[in-house]
């Protein structure tokens, strides 16, 4: 199982793959996309600066943008609490986790789904916008910075398909520091309760065992945490996301 080090190292390089501004130095990491959705702008670290200086510093990158804090273990303690304390609002508690990837359980793929690698970013950008919250006119920009991504790793995009090829599941595998972390795990509305986000989750799984990856990684929401649970996942850590 690689170390918590790690899946955070791997989660700043994902969103710093998505960056087009001043990204700063490893005490206090940002990430600006310039996509109007507050996860693809924000703050990923602050270490050795207190909550009011690293408040100024972000502001001046990022004005203009929707941003998150993702406070977490790499953080200063008291970090979080400090910036509630200047008037941030906490709006989530995600919980960090990881499994080794030959101890992941199983999950059957739902008859007349079809999971395959993408290239087609205009179609798969669109299906996870819908789930993710990524408005309209969003769209484009997200699209652009997915093909001008630029992390340092390798980024898979898993779509997962209807027989009349309709995008009803989305997952990005991102290899990087040893490990698979996912992202935009998602299922469209309408075809929900049905096991596509388990099995589009253990499709990537399998794709970053071939690539030699050993463990993975994700950050889940409260209603998504119960189907990673049943395939092996458990919490090694906590984000608290916060905003002004």
């Amino acid at each position: 199982m690689e170390s918590l080090d790690a899946v955070l190292a791997a989660h700043r390089a994902y969103l710093l793959g998505w960056n087009i501004g001043a990204a700063g130095g490893p005490d206090l990491t940002t990430y600006r996309s310039d996509v109007p959705h507050v996860t693809l702008n924000g703050v990923l670290r602050v270490a050795g600066h207190t909550p009011s200086e690293a408040l100024v510093a972000a502001r001046r990158r990022l004005r203009g943008v929707p941003r998150i804090w993702w406070v977490g273990p790499d953080s200063d303690a008291g970090t979080a609490d400090g910036l509630v304390a200047l008037g941030a609002t906490e709006v989530a508690r995600m919980p960090i986790m990881t499994v080794a990837l030959d101890e992941a359980g199983d999950a059957p793929t739902p008859a007349g789904l079809h999971i395959a690698e993408t290239t087609d970013l205009d179609a798969f950008v669109a299906a996870y916008a819908r789930v993710s919250g990524i408005p309209a006119e969003g769209v484009a920009a997200a699209i652009e910075r997915e093909k001008a991504f630029s992390g340092d790793g390798t980024v898979i995009r898993l779509a997962g398909r209807l027989d009349d090829g309709r995008i009803v599941g989305t997952a990005v595998a991102w290899l990087s520091h040893g490990l698979v972390t996912l992202y935009f795990v998602g299922t469209q509305p309408e075809q929900r309760r049905q096991g596509i986000g388990a099995a589009m989750t253990r499709a990537a799984l399998d794709l970053a065992r071939e690539h030699g990856a050993r463990t993975a990684a994700l950050t889940s929401s409260p209603i998504a945490e119960a189907v990673y649970r049943r395939l092996g996942f458990q919490p090694v850590g906590e984000f608290r996301l916060l905003t002004f």
